[in-house]
Order: structure tokens, then C-alpha cells, then sequence
């Protein structure tokens, strides 16, 4: 792969990433967490793959049905990908000290989404090339950090509305549905025009990404600090 098409399968990941960290106004997360947690985001990949591989051995999918197409995009792929990123989110980084605020759900879900989406991309781009790149950057990426901040959007309220633990499973659920919806509109292109509801699940994804991001910035114990004054960290917890 030549240093152009690494840079083009690189730089929504990255982008994307650090657009979440400069939306975070109030209490920024420690960049070596950060890049734990995009790391934790490539991991998922194989655990993905995992899950995947053994699905394989008891389903088959006919590529030519709209029923087992929708049980393909929402369940095989949405599901199995959404849960092996969700895993590192709730199971670790949710448990962090550094998990104080209801954003931080948008910014860990991202980071290790962003993780997860970077390394998909480098597969897909070293054997798609240019055209898979340029078109990957301006859809598949975006739509995996519109299905993190919407999970994350959920996260946030888990930990701090009341110990709602039940919107973890929102979370993983409206997380499912957005990656499915613009999976299944991909995976039966061959109907006429259905292709457009990938990109309407898209720019739906992008506006309730950008509604919750503004949510839980007002939701911010820290809002009202001024840069100045200290804050207390506790040590890591993870």
C-alpha cells in the first residue's frame, strides 16, 4: 500500500477522533486513555471476526432474500460488530475514574469505534485501492462514529441518570438498528433506489450524533468551571 492510500485509509479515523476530543469543552480524557481506547477498537476487530466465524458454521445467508438479508446486516454483521466494541466500552472504560462526566460515553464509544473502523479500512483499501478509500472516507468511517456517539449518547446516561443501568442495553440496541438500516440498504442494492436509504440512514445517524453531542455538553458537571480553577482527578480504574 502506497503512503497516499495509507494516509486516505488513515485520516477519518484520526479526523473523526480528534473532533470528539476538541467537542469535549469541559474535561478533556487523558490521551493516553484515549489511545488505549483506540486500541481496544482494533481488538474488536478480531473479536468481531470471532464471532462471526462461528456464526458461519450454523447459518447461511442466500444472497438473494430480503429476509435473510435483513437477519444478515442487523444481526450477523450490526450486532456481532456493535457488541465487540460495546464490550471494551462498558466492560473497561466505563469503569475508568476518568468516566466523570456524560460525555465521556461519546468520547471513549468513538475512540474505540475509530479504532475498530481504521483497521476495517486499511483491509478494505489495500485491496479496493483508491476509489475504496475516497469513498469509504466519506461514508462507512462517518457512519461508524454516528453509530459510536449514539451508543455512547447512552452510555452517558447510564452512568450518571440515576444508575440507569438499563440504557446500557439502549446503547448496544439503537447502536444495532442505525448499522444495520445503512448495512441493508448496501446489502440489497439490487432493488431500485434502496441504496439512497444508506445515505439517508447516514445523514439521519449524523444529525442525532450531533443533537446528542450538544446534550451532553450542557449536561457537563463542568460546565460551569472556569479553565482556571482545579480539578481533582482520581488515579485510573480500569
Amino acid at each position: 500500500m502506497g503512503l497516499i492510500l495509507l494516509a486516505l485509509a488513515l485520516a477519518p479515523g484520526f479526523a473523526i477522533g480528534v473532533y470528539i476530543y476538541l467537542k469535549d469543552h469541559h474535561e478533556r480524557e487523558p490521551i493516553g486513555l484515549l489511545l488505549r481506547a483506540f486500541f481496544f477498537g482494533i481488538l474488536s476487530v478480531p473479536v468481531t471476526l470471532l464471532i462471526s466465524s462461528g456464526i458461519d458454521q450454523f447459518i447461511t445467508i442466500d444472497e438473494s432474500s430480503m429476509t435473510e438479508q435483513a437477519v444478515h446486516a442487523f444481526l450477523i454483521v450490526a450486532l456481532v460488530e456493535e457488541f465487540s466494541k460495546f464490550i471494551f466500552v462498558r466492560g473497561i472504560l466505563y469503569r475508568s475514574s476518568h468516566f466523570n462526566e456524560p460525555f465521556d460515553g461519546i468520547v471513549y464509544s468513538v475512540m474505540v469505534s475509530m479504532g475498530f473502523a481504521t483497521f476495517e479500512n486499511l483491509l478494505y483499501v489495500s485491496s479496493g485501492g483508491m476509489g475504496t478509500a475516497i469513498m469509504r472516507m466519506f461514508t462507512a468511517v462517518p457512519a461508524h462514529a454516528t453509530f459510536a456517539v449514539l451508543m455512547g449518547f447512552y452510555l452517558g446516561k447510564a452512568k450518571f441518570e440515576h444508575k440507569k443501568s438499563y440504557y446500557a442495553l439502549h446503547a448496544l440496541g439503537v447502536a444495532t438498528l442505525f448499522h444495520g438500516a445503512y448495512d441493508y440498504c448496501l446489502f440489497v442494492s439490487w432493488v431500485p433506489g434502496i441504496v439512497l436509504g444508506a445515505l439517508v440512514s447516514l445523514v439521519v445517524g449524523i444529525w442525532l450524533s450531533k443533537k446528542a453531542i450538544r446534550i451532553h455538553q450542557l449536561a457537563s458537571p463542568f460546565k460551569n468551571k472556569t479553565p482556571d480553577s482545579p480539578q481533582t482527578h482520581n488515579s485510573e480504574n480500569t
